[in-house]
Order: C-alpha cells, then structure tokens, then sequence
C-alpha cells in the first residue's frame, strides 16, 4: 500500500535526522517505494517547511549538533583544476572538514555548493564524479578563486591548514 506524501514526507524528514551519514536520493527512494523525482519533490517541500537540507554528493544531509566544539572559518583560495585535490586533502589531513565552496559570479553572484568532505574516502567519490561527470569545478568560472567553508577542531588545527595552504600558494592573502 502507497503511503499519502504527507506521510512520506514525515518518514522521509524522520530518516533523514536519524542518519549518521548522508542518504543516497537513489537509496531513500528505494526505502519508501517511489521515484527519485518523488524525493527531490519531497526534500523541496520539507525546505520550504523550514527543514535545514543540504544536498551533498554523497546524499542529503540534515545538519545536526556537533559532538565536539568546533570552528568555523572561510579559506579563500586559489589554484587551477589540477591542484583541487592537493588544497582539499591538505584541510581534510589536518583534520578539518570542508563544508562547501563559494564562487562570486558577475551576473549570478555567490554560488554555493555543499561538500561536506571530511575523509580521503569522500574525497576520492568526489573527485571522481567531478571527472566522471566531465563537469568543470566552480572556480573555474573564477579563474580558481574561491572560497571554502571549513570546520576544525581548534584554532591550532585552522593555523595548520592555513600555513600549509599558504606555503603551496593556495591561500589569497585578504
């Protein structure tokens, strides 16, 4: 029997709080028998109600409280397509976690785009849907500025990230 997309959307607002991970659109759709369209509908609904969803490309997202203090920071960086690995592993090695990057664009202005990396691992899947896709990274519409989100864990950790990044030619010196 279908559930009602009320129903659903409790459910799927439920799982989504729950997950210790991000979910799969693929993987929730198949959990509560519908379509993946039925899952962007219903995660649109669920943000125009006012829940807090980022969509990753590891799956969606809702944020919760974290478990240890930590810092938040902006980073603006800049380098071409072939150093994005080496500046994302080197704030994910330090221990930080990259929530997203922020370009400014003439006519748009700022776009954003959830990341959420925290591991190699997660930057491995990135890296390969960003080549498999054969989509160009957002800076690119910057000529390599950017600007990332990052969490750590102290400032200690944020100076770390912010030298190592510094020294490779990767941080803009505001």
């Amino acid at each position: 029997m279908q559930v009602d997309g009320k129903e659903r959307r409790k459910q799927l607002a439920e799982l989504l709080r729950q997950a210790k991970t991000p979910l799969a659109g693929g993987a929730l759709a198949k959990q509560l028998k519908v379509s993946r369209q039925v899952i962007v509908g219903d995660i649109a609904i669920l943000r125009a109600g006012g829940l807090e969803i980022y969509a990753t490309p590891q799956g969606y997202v809702v944020p919760g409280l974290p478990e240890l203090p930590v810092i938040t920071a902006q980073l603006a960086c800049r380098h071409g397509r072939d150093d994005m690995a080496e500046e994302l592993a080197i704030i994910i090695d330090n221990g930080g976690k990259v929530l997203d990057v922020i370009v400014e664009h003439g006519v748009y202005g700022e776009i954003k785009a959830n990341l959420m990396l925290a591991s190699r691992r997660e930057l491995a899947a990135f890296l390969t849907a960003i080549q498999d896709s054969s989509a160009e990274p957002l800076s690119a519409v910057t000529g390599g500025v950017h600007l990332h989100t990052v969490e750590v864990p102290s400032a200690e950790v944020l100076q770390e990230i912010q030298n190592q990044l510094k020294e490779r030619g990767f941080l803009v010196e505001q």
